[in-house]
């Protein structure tokens, strides 16, 4: 999968791709990929959302595709007022209302795990996303998720790690229900609103309407940036995270070429995704951001 767009100040690149393991081995592509936007003008959202099956789950690839669906989901029916917190920098709002949509997804999915038979831990993914503002006066980048994978900057020709330290997380559990958070709001949008593939947000899904769901093993992980002129934001699947991180020789090759000229084209973004290195044969599955 391969996908971009430009909004704002910003220019973004997404890919995904089936790892040499999985070619080998004859199996489908265990990580989902979604880019949609949401709403019109300055106040649009676009959501980025990547989830990573779990290995050796026979059905890894369709829990991914279910947790990208369902987050897209539950963004699109609060785009407005997460779109009105990032550009406000209401940070302790987007936090607690991103942890209940997260809750929510997890919830799907053990429900599903449910339906089908198998342990919860069986039918469940890696979830990771960035909520980008197309306002091209706010500079906020939001990252939230579950689970393994990375969060680097690269600034100034130097790679940062900005992955939330695990010990300060909090664990995924129900949100409260007090006064109105993101995911309360209407089931429909206002008219004009757009999705890249049917996200099913015409009505709220039944398990919502019954008691608090489960807490997800996982911790919930939350981050919100002010991006600067120059900055190259990357999120990315395990497969890339750990090369990113055990690997100099990677880091190093894709600062020289993402670290000068702008964002690469769709082609040229799709070969550095894939830039292969010793030892490491899982999918690659990649969002980056870069600001004008």
């Amino acid at each position: 999968m391969l996908d971009g767009a430009r909004y704002g100040t910003y220019t973004l690149r997404t890919a995904s791709v089936r790892g040499d393991s999985a070619r080998f081995r004859g199996e489908p592509r265990r990580d989902g990929l979604l880019t949609a936007r949401f709403g019109t003008a300055d106040s649009a959202l676009v959501l980025v959302a990547l989830a990573g099956g779990r290995r050796g789950g026979e059905a890894a690839h369709l829990a991914a595709a279910d947790a990208c669906r369902w987050i897209g989901g539950a963004v699109a029916r609060s785009h407005l007022r997460l779109s009105e917190d990032i550009r406000a920098g209401r940070r302790s709002d987007l936090k607690s209302g991103l942890h209940r949509l997260t809750d929510r997804t997890y919830g799907k999915l053990r429900a599903r795990a449910a339906e089908l038979g198998v342990a919860p831990d069986a039918y469940t993914a890696n979830l990771r996303c960035l909520l980008l503002s197309a306002d091209p006066a706010c500079r906020t980048r939001v990252f939230f998720g579950v689970g393994g994978g990375g969060l680097f900057r690269l600034r100034d020709g130097l790679w940062q790690d900005l992955e939330p330290v695990v010990q300060d997380l909090e664990p995924v559990v129900p949100a409260a229900a007090e006064g109105t958070r993101p995911g309360d709001e209407p089931e429909e949008g206002p008219d004009g609103d757009r999705l890249t593939m049917d996200l099913q947000i015409t009505s709220a899904p039944a398990e919502e309407t019954g008691g608090p769901p489960e807490p997800a093993a996982e911790p919930f992980r939350f981050r919100a940036s002010v991006a600067r002129p120059g900055d190259t934001l990357m999120l990315c699947g395990s497969g890339l995270a750990e090369p990113m991180r055990g690997e100099p020789e990677l880091p190093a090759e894709l600062a020289d070429r993402w670290g000068s000229g702008g964002a690469p084209g769709l082609p040229a973004f799709l070969a550095d995704v894939q830039l292969r290195v010793k030892g490491y044969a899982d999918d690659r599955t990649c969002a980056a951001v870069w600001e004008a």
